[in-house]
């Protein structure tokens, strides 16, 4: 772990929010390792566990996202499994609404009218074979309509924090005001990989069989023996062009997400994306900078039940650096003010962990309480009252 200085003086506070951990950006951190060109109207490779954009194109640039929007509808039926609001095993009737028929020349299970089909097998049809229909299906079977789901859909845009996301349907068909950016994206994605774990497994899965038909991901990526692929969707529309949401890891079990969106080519997206992927593995490296639950500085607080708090970070906390810098990182801590007072929650951010690489501030952490400090009684209030107004004297 990397020894941390400290500074008690106010954080500046950096643009660039990442909502995935409690990392802070200061910004796309430009590290001077060119990227190599990639042929899409936008792109980003960002680093899953750091939240580190290494790479980008216009990443916030809105997008038809075309089957790309399976990924929230995923992330949807992911948590309604997870929240026990509905089982694998429901057996869920077709209705005309999604019957098959309904979606010609665009990818479907082939979904019968009427048919008694399981929600495990609706959510294989929408992550590993793009089925228009399974997406109708499945959001009239979780929230009675699919106006109703979209919501759904949105609201954990919102809860995400995601600027450049809107959706209008659970399938990704092209509508002007349903977009979404390579960034957001990439954001849903390591989303998808953090919360449902058991949902992610399925974006593995090379193939699909149902009503005898077989059909295989569209993620060629998956059969690339030259990277661990695991995930995630491809998209494609007259409209979008070709997209693709990429991720792998590797021995060092850094995971990248990479994202393409407006390619020329079926194939180009894998091309692209590949390049991506391998050019990051090559040249980064992750780095665990803080333990989750581990104290990094016991703080004096004022006003409290408790004489002193604990400070440290809540999850596990990761940087990226450039192959072979891991060594030259710095790092030190800033309280937001200088002095702490009660009452304090559990997670409250107090500071920041900032690291420096070259001179440049690369990374940014928030700095959490460990645990609640209640406001004390009349006595002891009345006491630090006096140890702060003689301290501000000095």
């Amino acid at each position: 772990m990397l020894k941390l200085s400290t500074k008690l003086t106010k954080t500046v506070f950096f643009s660039g929010i990442i909502a995935l951990s409690s990392v802070v950006s200061a910004q796309d951190v430009q590290y001077g390792i060119s990227p190599p060109e990639v042929n899409a109207q936008t792109y980003i490779l960002m680093d899953y566990n750091s939240g580190a954009i290494l790479a980008s194109l216009n990443p916030d640039q809105r997008q038809y996202p075309a089957s790309l929007t399976k990924m929230m509808t995923s992330y949807v039926v992911g948590q309604a499994l997870k929240q026990g609001k509905i089982h694998n095993s429901d057996m869920v009737t077709i209705g005309e609404s999604a019957w098959g028929r309904n979606f010609p020349d665009s990818s479907k299970m082939f979904l019968n009218l009427n048919q008694q089909v399981s929600v495990a097998d609706l959510n294989k049809g929408v992550i590993i074979v793009s089925g228009n229909d399974a997406c109708v299906a499945l959001a009239e079977h979780i929230s009675g309509t699919v106006l109703n789901f979209v919501d759904s859909m949105n609201k954990y845009v919102q809860q995400f924090g995601l600027k450049n996301t809107n959706f209008t349907t659970p399938h990704g068909l092209d509508d002007p005001n349903q977009y979404s950016s390579a960034r957001d994206m990439a954001i849903i994605g390591a989303h998808i990989i953090r919360d449902l774990p058991e949902e992610y497994k399925i974006y593995a899965e090379k193939e699909f069989t149902f009503n005898k038909i077989k059909q295989p991901n569209r993620n060629g990526l998956l059969w690339d023996k030259s990277m661990k692929v695991d995930g995630m969707k491809t998209g494609h529309t007259s409209q979008a062009g070709y997209n693709l949401a990429a991720s792998a890891t590797n021995p060092s079990n850094m995971r990248l997400i990479s994202v393409v969106m407006g390619v020329s080519t079926y194939k180009g997206r894998e091309v692209e994306s590949k390049k991506l992927l391998q050019w990051g593995f090559a040249n980064f490296e992750t780095l665990k900078t803080l333990d989750a639950n581990k104290e990094i500085s016991a703080q004096p607080v004022y006003y409290g039940d408790e004489s002193s708090v604990k400070l440290g970070v809540l999850l596990d906390s990761f940087i990226t650096v450039p192959k072979g810098k891991q060594a030259e990182v710095k790092a030190r801590y800033e309280l937001d003010n200088k002095y702490l007072q009660a009452p304090l929650a559990k997670g409250q951010v107090v500071g920041k962990v900032i690291y420096q690489l070259d001179g440049k501030d690369i990374a940014i952490v928030n700095l959490q309480v460990m645990q609640e400090v209640k406001e004390g009684g009349f006595f002891g209030n009345a006491w630090d009252w006096l140890v702060l107004t003689i301290k501000s004297l000095f």
